[in-house]
């Protein structure tokens, strides 16, 4: 029997026969079972993630449902090989590694040999569930595995070209194809067009290689208004040059990494790694909260480039090697660490590694109570910065730091709110809006609650999501001048009152005094980079905004709300009057994120203005299945391009041609 779920999802018995599962949500069960893979994952973490919407016996019985309808399927026989077994508290999927396609994939590329990787290329017909559709609560689940499959696959045709020619002759086909099928996913897949030009290199084709970089270019352009990175340029000029065992080793050298965002070369670089949680499922977002407040310290010193939290947590729960990493973000030192939290005992360990060395160079342990953490976070931040750059005084973070609020139970409540805050999901923002007041109702001066629960209130309202913008509006109002006073010298909670106050308020002078000095305290905060720029397009200043976008991606350059700052980049477009670009990028972003609905908007707006109306009223259309309350009139309360009446007059004209009614 084997199980299939790189390109889609397929269960087939040992004679090849496809196996009748009788939901789609059965299937995912067992998709979730694969991806857990020899740890096993708990009941309730997996009847948590598929029926969220169930009380708790509830959940657990839809999934011993589900577990029955899977035995039966598997059935017995020839079949026997394939089971799941478990406790009261955990399951695991037992199979043949070669009977499940990504534990063989996984199997093979560690094999590392040409035939063996060959063999992967084969396996990988595509991302993860691709063309499975996910129900919204399913979907941060699988993402992760998705993402990481990705990666493994264009790691993987990178290998595949770069192999000495012995080697590449035998195995070109199957690089070729994997290359095709990974451009075919996503047409800007720099590491797929390389490939393919070292593989018409290697069969003496120049023309074609050429051919393929102009493309390459064009695709770039036209879909990121990006050019191709380095490495890709690089392997390009060497075209030109004789192919030398020299040449060749020098080209290998220029290509096999990924380009690191743009900085200065003399500016140590470094990433705060997930820890690894060593209590239990329940303490996850304990743990990830840890991890963000020693990188929100580092990031204050100035004398660092520190990578964001979202792209460092796109390596979450898989094993990365840490030359691996500084080849993938451009950075110098990793910090990887263990958390481990038990009755009011709190357990830290911390290494500090050299990313091209291997080496490490520095590593500690912190033991004490719970209330300890706020101390552990800023002395772990100190002393990772003094063994970097030892000229960086360690008290520059303690007087930089946030005050931490005077109730242990407040700032787990936040916590836990901030995976939810950032899901761009209507349903979470509401739950993060409960856990936000319910933090404020343990400690009414906890500044950083005020200001997050702004922020939620203000997607509420731009986001379309709340029924009435204006309560909306005078709740993230409430909630801005409740924080005002609270916040301090606490850049996240300063870009929150900020963003807030550009979105809800009619006062973006007000709104870029917060976000600037977030900023003058934390000079490598995306976010705060991020807002910036909405708050520059807001001023009707598309240049100045575009700039701050592409900074927030340099310092974050694996975001998974990276998608936002390329609508906003797209908006830069559309407020420069190249609507046609404007609208190509964001049906390019509405592609791959078919849940951001409110940016159908945008996409209505550049549309008509380009003389595109039926793209334009298919826009509206969309944008009114997901928000029916959607109207002229709440656009003229809820859209935060309300602040630029020039553009803003444009884009009602607009959605009237495009079918938006007026009540």
């Amino acid at each position: 029997m084997r199980i299939l779920i790189l390109g889609g999802l397929e269960a087939l018995s040992s004679a090849g026969e496809p196996l009748r599962l009788p939901t789609r949500k059965t299937a995912l069960v067992l998709a979730a079972l694969v991806l857990a893979g020899e740890k096993g994952v708990r009941r309730q973490t997996v009847s948590d993630a598929f029926w969220a919407d169930r009380g708790d016996a509830q959940a657990r019985s839809s999934l011993r449902q589900a577990l029955a309808a899977l035995r039966r399927a598997f059935g017995g026989g020839d079949n026997a090989s394939l089971r799941i077994e478990g406790d009261l508290e955990t399951l695991q999927l037992a199979a043949r590694a070669d009977d499940v396609d990504v534990w063989r994939f996984d199997r093979l590329i560690e094999c590392g040999n040409a035939a063996d990787l060959a063999q992967a290329a084969a396996l990988y017909r595509g991302d993860v569930l691709a063309g499975i559709p996910l129900p919204e609560s399913l979907d941060q689940s699988f993402a992760p595995h998705q993402r990481s499959y990705r990666q493994k696959a264009l790691d993987l045709v990178e290998r595949l070209s770069l192999l000495p020619v012995p080697d590449l002759t035998g195995v070109e086909e199957e690089c070729r194809m994997l290359a095709e099928r990974l451009l075919a996913a996503d047409a800007a897949t720099e590491e797929a067009h390389r490939a393919l030009i070292r593989l018409y290199q290697h069969q003496g084709r120049l023309n074609a290689a050429l051919k393929q970089f102009e493309l390459c270019r064009a695709t770039l352009r036209r879909e990121l208004d990006a050019e191709p990175e380095a490495q890709t340029q690089a392997l390009v000029a060497s075209l030109r040059e004789p192919r030398t065992e020299s040449t060749a080793d020098a080209t290998t050298a220029q290509t096999a990494s990924p380009a690191a965002p743009t900085r200065d070369r003399e500016q140590p670089s470094i990433i705060v790694m997930p820890f690894d949680n060593l209590s239990g499922a329940d303490d996850e977002y304990f743990v990830d909260g840890v991890v963000e407040e020693i990188t929100s310290a580092l990031s204050r010193v100035r004398d660092f480039f520190v990578i964001a939290r979202q792209s460092a947590f796109t390596y979450k729960g898989r094993f990365v090697d840490v030359r691996e990493v500084g080849r993938e973000l451009g950075v110098s030192y990793v910090v990887e660490g263990t958390v481990r939290r038990g009755g009011n005992r709190l357990r830290i360990s911390v290494q500090l590694v050299d990313a091209e060395t291997r080496n490490q160079l520095w590593s500690d342990r912190y033991e004490g109570a719970t209330q300890d953490i706020f101390a552990f976070q800023d002395k772990i931040a100190a002393q990772v910065s003094g063994a970097i750059h030892p000229a960086v005084r360690n008290a520059e973070i303690a007087v930089a730091r946030s005050k931490p609020p005077g109730s242990l139970r407040a700032y787990d409540l936040v916590l836990q709110a901030y995976p939810k805050i950032w899901s761009q999901s209507s349903a979470d923002n509401a739950r993060a809006i409960a856990l936000l007041r319910k933090a404020i109702a343990t400690c009414s001066d906890y500044g950083r609650a005020h200001a997050l629960l702004a922020w939620c209130h203000s997607q509420d309202v731009v986001y379309l999501w709340g029924a009435d913008a204006q309560a909306g509006r005078g709740d993230a109002e409430k909630a801005i001048e409740a924080a005002a006073t609270l916040v301090g010298d606490d850049p996240t909670a300063l870009t929150a009152i900020g963003a807030a106050i550009s979105q809800c308020l009619e006062d973006l002078p007000r709104a870029a005094a917060y976000i600037d000095s977030a900023l003058a305290l934390d000079p490598n905060n995306a976010w705060a980079w991020a807002r910036s720029a909405w708050v520059a397009i807001y001023q009707d200043e598309p240049d100045w905004a575009r700039e701050r976008f592409e900074r927030s991606l340099a310092l974050s350059p694996l975001d998974p709300l990276a998608f936002n700052l390329r609508i906003g980049i797209a908006m830069t477009y559309g407020y420069q009057g190249d609507y046609v670009h404007s609208a190509k990028l964001l049906q390019d972003v509405l592609k791959k994120h078919p849940r951001v609905t409110w940016a159908y908007r945008q996409l209505a707006f550049a549309s008509a203005m380009s003389g595109d109306l039926p793209t334009a009223c298919d826009a509206i259309a969309k944008l009114r299945a997901a928000h029916p309350n959607a109207t002229i009139t709440q656009m003229k309360k809820a859209h935060p391009s309300r602040h630029t009446p020039r553009v803003f007059i444009l884009m009602v004209d607009a959605w009237r041609r495009a079918g938006l009614p007026e009540k």
